[in-house]
């Protein structure tokens, strides 16, 4: 149990990181184009709870992974269908803590306009890879996954 969550901690640090990176990236897009940043109080406060909540839900999130003997990353379809923790709440809690939550986070953190339209602008294909997962989904899960897409949102 500890070890998957020292697992769930280290996989959610670079998770941070990257989001950290586009936001990075951003800023340099905003020095290309001659884009003033934004270093407001309130945009840092609201950034660093965004970044909090995000890790704690991606660590969450991927601890119950772990705790079923699955990777979060995977490139075959997963054996088994979570539903317990923040699985009840979103049925992508990884992507909303991490790319939503995350790399908004990041983006407000370092005050960035590029960095926050390169993060809303990447929220489409998300959404369509995960519709693509969700048919998966179904095909190999069911009516259990039906029942669970009726009851649980995609987002929040």
């Amino acid at each position: 149990m500890v070890a998957n969550l020292v697992k769930s901690l280290v996989h959610n640090i670079g998770v941070v990181a990257v989001g950290f990176g586009v936001a990075l990236l951003g800023r340099g897009f905003d020095y290309l184009l001659g884009i003033r940043d934004f270093q407001w109080l309130v945009a840092s406060i609201a950034g660093a709870s965004l970044l909090a909540i995000g890790f704690f839900l991606r660590t969450w999130a991927t601890w119950h992974f772990y705790q079923q003997q699955m990777k979060v990353i995977s490139l075959s379809p997963q054996q088994t269908l979570i539903t317990s923790g923040p699985y009840q709440f979103s049925r992508n809690p990884l992507y909303l803590g991490g790319n939503v939550f995350i790399f908004f986070g990041a983006a407000l953190v370092l005050g960035s306009p590029s960095a926050l339209v390169i993060t809303a602008g990447h929220l489409p294909l998300m959404d369509r890879f995960i519709r693509r997962e969700e048919k998966q989904l179904e095909e190999a899960f069911g009516q259990d996954w039906v029942r669970y897409k009726h009851r649980v949102r995609r987002w929040l």
